[in-house]
């Protein structure tokens, strides 16, 4: 059996930002946008939507911050829109910040959704921090409070990277790093969000974070416990040479970042792309691992996905903010609709991370059941059967694997299954990470474009 730490039910008021004079970044208002495609070709029922451009940075808000223009345009801290202390409900520490705000338009969903995840691109040197914060506007046209989506730095010295438990207003909560709809059923939906970034710095120092995307995926995926069969289609026989890693050989290390082995699907199969890209931690990254440790940069992996209140490494959008420490990354978490969109991405060489949740019996050949697992598409045999690095894996060697087309599909894509005792629980309805580099050739830009990304 293997795991990513199951997600846990959420309740509770976000961290109050001061009060403080915002003014646009841009004075002529925005023209109209024109939506991307949907994933998939068919009936869109997934939407992702980011702010990465000098144009779309200056869209929004600011307190404090300017747009800072170059390779990778983003918002900095320009003077301080005034000082906060926080209280780190991990460490117990109690210290004062520099702010600054950048919020970002009203966003229109073009599919009204019952769930959103926000991700986020972003350097924070030492000394820097930032939060990452969501409001909506419901279909009934009632707003939810500004939810906490993350508090998030690349290290741990500062702060402790962290969700946010007990957040909620009667209608949506937040789950670790989800925002739901709490009774789909009734009708009710996200019709639109808006983004707040808030960035910190310690007192009287020039340093500032840079966030250069930031984004959400917004999805009303039907429930369903078996969806539509994909045919074989553009990627049939090509293999991507992604580097293989096994979490289980790291069972028992590192306690504090939740143990090693099953618990570490998800920052190893991050590493496997990382790595694909031609990105490592530095020997000096790596100095704080114990040298009798293989592949010590999965437990640096671990280390820097860690969420101190999930007490996991399975959040979504540090996983992806974590790939975007290395030089020049850019990654997003988003749904895909099947197979097909993969298949689009791999022929394209982009590998694609897939969570997943089923019974030993649902998927042949892996060996184990999972409430909830990472792994990373890889590629497709020539009959169109799924090629996974899967991590759950006993060594390196053995964690190249095949699974049945129809099989895999399912078990991603479906939103409802039976656990072993026979109880509806939920599936991830198509999440997936998606890791590129900021050059990319002509054919995985149009590829990232088919499945909604920019």
């Amino acid at each position: 059996m293997t795991r990513s730490a199951p997600r846990r039910s959420v309740l509770a008021a976000a961290l109050a930002v001061a009060a403080g004079t915002a003014t646009p970044l841009a004075h002529a208002s925005p023209g109209p946008r024109t939506p991307p495609p949907h994933a998939g070709g068919g009936k869109g029922v997934v939407e992702y939507h980011a702010w990465t451009t000098a144009a779309d940075w200056r869209q929004g808000t600011g307190d404090g911050v300017q747009v800072e223009n170059g390779a990778r345009p983003g918002v900095v801290i320009d003077r301080p829109a005034g000082t906060q202390e926080y209280r780190d409900p991990h460490t117990g520490t109690t210290a004062t910040w520099e702010y600054a705000t950048w919020t970002s338009p009203a966003h229109p969903l073009r599919v009204p959704a019952t769930e959103a995840v926000a991700s986020w691109n972003a350097a924070t040197p030492a000394g820097t921090w930032i939060a990452v914060e969501l409001r909506g506007t419901y279909s009934d046209g009632g707003r939810t409070p500004w939810y906490v989506m993350g508090r998030w730095a690349a290290g741990d010295g500062d702060i402790r990277r962290t969700s946010v438990d007990d957040q909620k207003d009667g209608k949506s909560s937040i789950s670790t790093d989800t925002f739901a709809i709490d009774a789909p059923a009734s009708g009710l939906r996200l019709a639109s969000y808006e983004l707040r970034l808030t960035l910190y710095r310690r007192p009287g120092t020039p340093l500032t974070p840079k966030v250069w995307r930031v984004g959400a995926m917004g999805s009303d995926v039907p429930d369903r416990f078996e969806v539509p069969a994909s045919a074989p289609g553009v990627a049939t026989g090509r293999e991507l040479a992604v580097p293989r890693y096994s979490q289980e050989i790291h069972k028992g290390q590192y306690p504090e970042y939740d143990n090693g082995g099953e618990a570490w699907c998800s920052p190893t199969s991050s590493q496997m792309i990382i790595e694909f890209w031609g990105r490592r931690p530095s020997r000096e990254d790596l100095a704080w691992v114990n040298p009798a440790y293989a592949d010590p940069q999965v437990c640096h992996a671990a280390r820097f996905t860690f969420d101190y209140q999930y007490a996991g490494c399975g959040n979504w959008p540090f996983n992806a903010a974590y790939a975007t420490t290395y030089p020049e990354m850019q990654a997003l978490v988003t749904r895909l609709q099947s197979l097909t969109d993969v298949e689009r991405l791999i022929h394209a060489g982009i590998p694609v991370i897939t969570s997943q949740s089923f019974l030993k019996s649902e998927l042949d050949g892996a060996g184990y059941g999972t409430a909830g697992h990472l792994m990373t598409v890889i590629g497709f045999t020539k009959s169109g059967d799924v090629v996974a690095n899967d991590p759950a894996a006993p060594s390196n060697a053995a964690v190249r694997r095949v699974y049945k087309r129809r099989q895999f599909e399912n078990i991603w894509l479906r939103t409802k299954r039976r656990n072993a005792s026979g109880q509806v629980v939920g599936g991830t309805g198509g999440v997936c990470y998606l890791y590129f580099p900021t050059r990319i050739t002509p054919a995985q830009r149009s590829a990232l474009a088919a499945v909604g990304v920019r």
